[in-house]
């Protein structure tokens, strides 16, 4: 496979994107270069305000919409007044935070990174017209999916571990919508994708002093821009990979954009169908195909 890039991105000329999360980090850039080459570009945002101030920063078809993935009343009303989307992009995340609830009394990490995109790309389905990308973590690999409390109201709360459960349940939403996918005959697509380690602003919201410092020298050190971390979600939107692909660089945090490893925990079908089951039962939504 050659070093594929988002110079290599095809013409998503009449094409309708959605991107959460999309006003700074890695999403930023995953807008801005679908944009660039013509799609209809809707960015996702909680802050209007930062959403706005990227669009002015582009070129192209934008919109801006808001979105509270930390509030399920936000996913429907996005959800309803959205029409056609040729993609959708599940960006938006939280990591490593201190604990919280979402309005819906979710803790807030699983609440935002896989219950609230769940719900969205429930209510969205029956609009889309070619696939679903999701951005999941290499760090799924230290989660562990604890369906009797996916929560955290029964365990000691650990941000990190709560972060790699989100990022697994991730992985395990794309593997069971797949499967849904075919079995309803839908020509549809679920993807998952995950960027390596990309010095993004995310690293600077996961609270606590010892943390930042680590992130901080883990950014100067380690990590690729964000540029790299977008190419992998935009191989994922845009190319003619398998449903229920996992996308990222060939090293784990470095190398050519290809099929990533996944760990046995994400592998596991029966798991993700009971995931899928819970997680209809606490957004209220099901499978709409």
């Amino acid at each position: 496979m050659s070093d594929w890039t988002a110079a290599d991105l095809p013409s998503f000329a009449g094409r309708t994107v959605v991107v959460t999360g999309a006003n700074s980090g890695l999403g930023l850039v995953t807008a801005h270069e679908l944009a660039r080459v013509g799609a209809t570009t809707i960015l996702a945002v909680r802050n209007l305000d930062k959403g706005n101030a990227a669009v002015a920063e582009m070129a192209g078809d934008v919109q801006v919409r808001r979105l509270d993935l930390q509030d399920l009343s936000s996913v429907r009303e996005f959800a309803e007044g959205t029409g056609t989307v040729d993609v959708l992009i599940n960006n938006a995340g939280i990591m490593a935070v201190p604990y919280a609830l979402t309005v819906d009394g979710f803790e807030s990490q699983i609440g935002t990174n896989h219950l609230g995109h769940f719900a969205l790309t429930n209510l969205l389905l029956p609009k889309i017209t070619d696939r679903v990308v999701t951005v999941s973590s290499f760090m799924h690999l230290f989660g562990y999916l604890s369906l009797n409390d996916l929560n955290w109201k029964s365990r000691p709360y650990l941000a990190w571990p709560a972060y790699g459960q989100s990022k697994l349940a991730n992985l395990m939403f794309t593997t069971e919508l797949q499967r849904r996918l075919e079995s309803a005959r839908s020509p549809l697509r679920a993807v998952a994708a995950h960027p390596g380690y990309s010095a993004t602003n995310l690293q600077g919201h996961s609270g606590g002093r010892l943390g930042s410092r680590i992130m901080d020298a883990g950014n100067r050190f380690f990590a690729t821009d964000a540029d790299f971390g977008a190419r992998q979600t935009l191989f994922a939107a845009s190319q003619d990979v398998a449903g229920d692909s996992f996308i990222g660089p060939r090293f784990a945090m470095r190398g050519r954009t290809g099929d990533a490893w996944r760990s046995p925990l994400a592998r596991d079908g029966d798991k993700a169908a009971a995931l899928w089951t819970l997680s209809e039962q606490l957004t209220g939504t099901e499978f709409p195909l």
